[in-house]
């Protein structure tokens, strides 16, 4: 051993019979395997290329490891793996990376480029996922390189303005991938580089020398058959199916009534020996021949290899591929070559297994190998850490320790959606927004910006965009929410703070005042949520007698602008109020085009009466029937006089609070307990709080 332990690449091929183990080196354009190590399940910890019985596989990679270390008399650490399952989903994107001016291309742009591609595919596939199941990219390959818009077959040291790519990702659900991590991990490694089966087979089963042709590869395992063809220099697509060498066994297993380990050894016996001794379930011995072995498999190798042209035609656009390489232990039963080729339409000596004739660049240190089919896909494995290493990185994110796509652009926000979480978290944010309507106008009033998260890596401060690595320790304390959208009526455009009118020829100046949700509300009232405002820009002549807290007679006669009106008149900005006992004969007030809104014309024209005398008056009538009222107001007893009615506002004349001095935001008033608004009926009795609102 002159080698040192950083320049051995240690590859697992974690199948679901076995797992073989292999380390070696590159040296220029070929490969040395120093040592190779391979142990079955003792039990199906695996099915269809899937991870059942984490600590049982974590054992049996433990024990290829120890084998391993006592042969290369080195630990090893760091391990690369491949992938395979059932639910395979590719995307094919194209990428362009644009520059300023012309520049000399390095590996790094194309690295760039190709993270950039792959994240692209990521986005793709995260909007054409319609499964709950999350997915991970397992590996990609490049199809096409393009330069200032045309194809190349390298990008590295030309000049160019612009770069592109045409790439394939593949993604596989995560607890695929999970279940294989987990497992290194319990065997004591950590994963350095994660691909795909179809991946590392096609790395030394089709030379790029070869893949300018029409090729189909099946790498035909115990639970699943990998799929992926070439055509035009690239691999152009990739494929699984969940039936491969296991279903033979177990075709094996129900026709001789024996368990599986008995029926895998009878299908393996078969392949250097014309019959097969085993004992059945009774305990009796049988003998099988091969012919009898390959008869009662012949249906499901058929049903196999139908499956698998089907997927191929399926993969390469409905056409035949040019001839087809199969590896793996499970294509190598007899007849399953020419029966792919039949189903394709292609000549049987175009479909064959390959093994030590696609193995020219592979040295082997052990003497005893044997260079077959078995052998491709681990070795690819090893060969695929040299294209691309470090596809996933761990970090703790919130104490919680989380698996990234490394595409050499992580950031702390990555993080955040990988480990779900909530976006606004990471954001300030608005209080809730206070919505209601203003004279049928819908109205939002937005709340303000709380504060934003808090962030630190490694214990530093940082933000969602600062980048992150391996190992990192990521903290989020979510942002908070700022205070609600909040208004009161008197603070709204559209209202103003008093309306003149000309009593008596006197001008006197009355508060505004708003409906809220048919109730009349004050300047200082606070909107609440889905309130329908409507701006009174008017008095009725009742309201201005109870304002201006008057009796009148109930002979009096009363006239808005000089026409006779009644308690009901609505009375608008620079209106002429007159009451009197006698009868007047006055011109008709000159209300100016302006004083009076367009809106309100209408209906002031429709509400008058010319020249109707007011006969009767039980409002004044009622008026003259004056009562005394007790309350509490502010723990005081008051006493109100001098009215029949007594509203909430009547009692300011009562008690020493001046509306003209604000001492907070807003007069909060409340009646027995609860809100209460300026003119809210009083009754005996009564207990009223009055006092200014201080945020």
């Amino acid at each position: 051993m002159t080698k040192t332990k950083e320049a051995f690449v240690f590859g697992l091929d974690i199948g679901t019979r076995s797992i073989v183990g292999t380390v070696g080196y590159k040296n220029k354009n070929r490969f040395v395997v120093v040592a190779q190590e391979s142990k079955e399940h003792e039990t199906r910890a695996m099915l269809d290329g899937q991870i059942h019985d984490i600590h049982a596989v974590g054992e049996t990679i433990k024990e290829v490891v120890e084998l391993l270390e006592e042969k290369i008399g080195e630990p090893l650490k760091q391990v690369s793996i491949a992938a395979a399952g059932r639910v395979l989903k590719t995307v094919t994107v194209h990428a362009d990376m644009e520059f300023l001016e012309d520049k000399l291309i390095t590996q790094e742009d194309i690295y760039g480029l190709d993270s950039l591609a792959v994240e692209k595919a990521y986005e793709q596939f995260q909007v054409e996922n319609r499964t709950d199941m999350r997915f991970y990219c397992v590996g990609y390959s490049v199809v096409k390189y393009y330069m200032n818009g045309y194809l190349i077959g390298n990008l590295e040291s030309h000049k160019a303005k612009s770069i592109g790519v045409d790439l394939i990702a593949t993604f596989l659900p995560d607890d695929v991938v999970d279940g294989l991590y987990r497992a290194v991990e319990y065997a004591g490694l950590e994963v350095a580089n994660l691909t795909l089966e179809p991946i590392a087979a096609i790395t030394v089963a089709i030379p790029e020398m070869y893949r300018m042709l029409n090729i189909g590869l099946i790498d035909v395992g115990a639970g699943t058959s990998d799929i992926s063809i070439t055509k035009d220099g690239s691999i152009i697509a990739y494929g699984m199916l969940p039936v491969a060498g296991d279903s033979l066994t177990e075709v094996v297993a129900r026709h001789c009534l024996v368990d599986f380990t008995t029926a895998e050894e009878i299908k393996k016996g078969i392949s250097v020996a014309d019959g097969v001794e085993y004992k059945d379930i009774m305990g009796l011995p049988q003998t099988i021949t091969r012919e009898q072995v390959l008869d009662i498999c012949n249906e499901s190798v058929t049903m196999m290899a139908k499956q698998a042209a089907d997927k191929i035609l399926e993969l390469n656009g409905g056409k035949p591929v040019s001839a087809v390489f199969v590896v793996g232990g499970g294509g190598k039963i007899q007849g399953y070559t020419d029966y792919v080729a039949e189903y394709l339409g292609i000549p049987k000596e175009r479909c064959a297994v390959r093994g030590s004739e696609v193995m020219d660049n592979i040295d082997f240190l052990e003497t005893d190998v044997v260079k077959d089919s078995l052998l491709v896909t681990p070795i690819g494995i090893c060969l695929n850490f040299y294209e691309k290493s470090n596809n996933f990185i761990f970090v703790t994110f919130n104490n919680t320790r989380i698996k990234l796509y490394d595409n050499n652009k992580l950031s702390i926000v990555d993080a955040a959606m990988q480990a779900d979480f909530p976006n606004d978290g990471l954001f300030p944010k608005r209080g809730q927004s206070l919505n209601f309507t203003i004279n049928g106008k819908q109205k939002v009033i937005r709340g303000e910006a709380g504060e934003a998260a808090v962030i630190t890596l490694n214990g530093e401060p940082a933000d969602i965009h600062t980048p992150i690595r391996r190992n990192d320790l990521i903290t989020v304390k979510e942002s908070t929410a700022g205070k609600p959208g909040e208004m009161e009526v008197g603070k709204l455009p559209e209202f103003s703070a008093s309306l003149s009118i000309f009593v008596n020829e006197q001008k006197v100046d009355f508060p505004k005042f708003a409906s809220v949700n048919g109730q009349l509300q004050s300047a200082f009232y606070s909107i609440q949520e889905n309130d329908k405002i409507e701006m009174l820009n008017f008095y009725t002549v009742k309201q201005i007698i109870e304002f201006m807290d008057v009796i009148l007679d109930k002979n009096m006669n009363i006239y808005v602008n000089n026409r006779i009106a009644d308690l009901d008149t609505k009375v608008y900005e620079n209106f002429s109020v007159i009451w009197t006992l006698e009868v007047l004969e006055l011109p008709e007030v000159e209300i100016e085009e302006e004083t009076i809104p367009p809106s309100q014309a209408e209906e002031m024209e429709e509400e008058a009466v010319e020249n109707k005398p007011l006969e009767s008056m039980p409002q004044s009538e009622e008026a003259g029937e004056m009562t005394t009222l007790h309350i509490i107001v502010n723990k005081k007893p008051i006493t109100l006089s001098g009215k029949k009615d007594y509203i909430f506002v009547d009692v300011f004349d009562y008690i020493d609070f001046d509306l003209s001095k604000p001492h907070g935001t807003s007069v909060e008033t409340v009646l027995n307990g609860e809100k209460a608004g300026f003119t809210q009926l009083l009754s005996e009795g009564d207990v009223l709080d009055i006092f200014w609102k201080k945020e």
